[in-house]
C-alpha cells in the first residue's frame, strides 16, 4: 500500500485506498492530485514525497468528499503547499461541514460528523487552468460529485477522480454516490470515448482500456433506476422504497449509508421526475413518488 506506481515520463500514481495522482513539474516540484482520506494518508504522502526527493507544490483535489481531501490540512501545515478544488467543491473544501449537512439535508448529528464523511477543513483556493503546472490540463466529470474534474497530462495519463467505480465496489456496495444522475450517464459516455495511454481512477484499477468498465457502470446505473421505477408502479413514500431498495440488493443500513444512499436515491428521484417517468403527490402531505404510466 502508498506505492509509487510511474504510467508516464512526469505521471505517476500512488496506490492507496484512494488512488493519489503525482505530477512531476520542473525542478522536482511536484503536484498532488487529491490528498487521501486523513493526517495518516498525508504523512504517507509526505514521506513517499521525501524519500524521491520531491518538494510538494500543490494538491489538486477533484472534488472535496472526504477521502480525496482528507490529508490536506496535514500537507499543507507541513509543507506549506497550495490547495485547489473546482467550483462548489472548493467551498465544501474550505468548510468540510457542508458534506455531511449537504448528505443529510440539516445540521449533521455526531455520527455524522466524522472523518469519512468529514475532513479537516484546509485553505482551498479556486481551481483555474492559471494555476496549472504546464503539461497538465483539467476537464468536467460532473456527476458524481457538483464540479468534480479530472486531469491529463501531456504525456498521456488521464486521471477519473470517482467518475466510475470497480465491478467489485459495484456488486458490494449496488448503488453508487452520485449527486446528478443525467450528468454522471453524460460523463461516463464522454470518458468511453477517451483514449490515453493509462486511464487511473480514484476507485478501480489503472488500465489503458476504460471503455468496458465506463460501460458496466453506465448499465448499473440504468439498473438501479429502473429498479426504482419497478418499486413507483404504485404509489410509495421515500423511506419506504428507500426500505425496499436496502432489502432488494442486500445492503446493510446504518446513518453513513443511510445518507449516502439516501441522497443518492433522491437524486435518481429527481432525474426520473424530470425525465417525466415518475410524478410526486401531496395529497396525503406525505410525498408519493408513481410511475409514470
Amino acid at each position: 500500500m502508498y506505492e509509487l506506481v510511474q504510467v508516464g515520463p512526469r505521471s505517476y500514481y500512488i496506490n492507496a485506498p484512494v488512488k493519489i495522482g503525482v505530477y512531476l513539474a520542473e525542478e522536482n516540484q511536484v503536484y498532488l492530485i487529491d490528498s487521501g482520506n486523513d493526517k495518516d494518508a498525508g504523512r504517507k504522502l509526505r514521506q513517499l514525497l521525501e524519500k524521491q526527493g520531491w518538494t510538494l507544490r500543490a494538491i489538486l483535489n477533484t472534488h472535496s468528499n472526504a477521502d480525496h481531501i482528507g490529508g490536506n490540512q496535514y500537507l499543507w501545515k507541513q509543507t506549506g503547499c497550495k490547495i485547489y478544488a473546482p467550483g462548489v467543491d472548493c467551498a465544501f473544501t474550505r468548510h468540510p461541514l457542508l458534506e455531511p449537512s449537504f448528505l443529510y439535508g440539516g445540521f449533521p448529528p455526531k455520527d455524522l460528523r466524522h472523518k469519512f464523511l468529514m475532513a479537516k477543513e484546509s485553505p482551498a483556493e479556486y481551481l483555474t487552468d492559471a494555476v496549472l503546472p504546464k503539461g497538465l490540463t483539467s476537464f468536467p466529470l460532473r456527476g458524481h460529485f457538483f464540479d468534480m474534474v479530472g486531469f491529463r497530462s501531456e504525456d498521456g495519463v488521464v486521471y477519473l477522480a470517482d467518475c466510475l467505480s470497480s465491478k467489485e465496489t459495484l456488486e458490494k456496495y449496488q448503488i453508487g454516490v452520485i449527486y446528478d444522475v443525467g450528468a454522471y450517464l453524460d460523463t461516463l459516455e464522454q470518458v468511453k470515448q477517451l483514449s490515453a495511454t493509462w486511464f487511473v481512477p480514484a476507485h478501480a484499477e489503472a488500465t489503458q482500456d476504460i471503455a468496458p468498465l465506463a460501460q458496466y457502470n453506465i448499465d448499473k446505473t440504468r439498473e438501479v433506476a429502473e429498479t426504482i421505477l419497478t418499486f413507483c408502479a404504485e404509489p410509495i413514500g421515500f423511506e419506504a422504497l428507500l426500505q425496499k431498495l436496502f432489502t432488494a440488493y442486500g445492503l446493510t443500513m446504518d446513518f453513513s449509508q443511510y445518507v449516502l444512499v439516501g441522497s443518492t436515491v433522491r437524486s435518481y428521484l429527481a432525474w426520473l421526475k424530470d425525465q417525466g417517468a415518475l410524478s410526486v403527490d401531496f395529497a396525503t402531505r406525505i410525498p408519493l413518488w408513481h410511475r409514470v404510466g
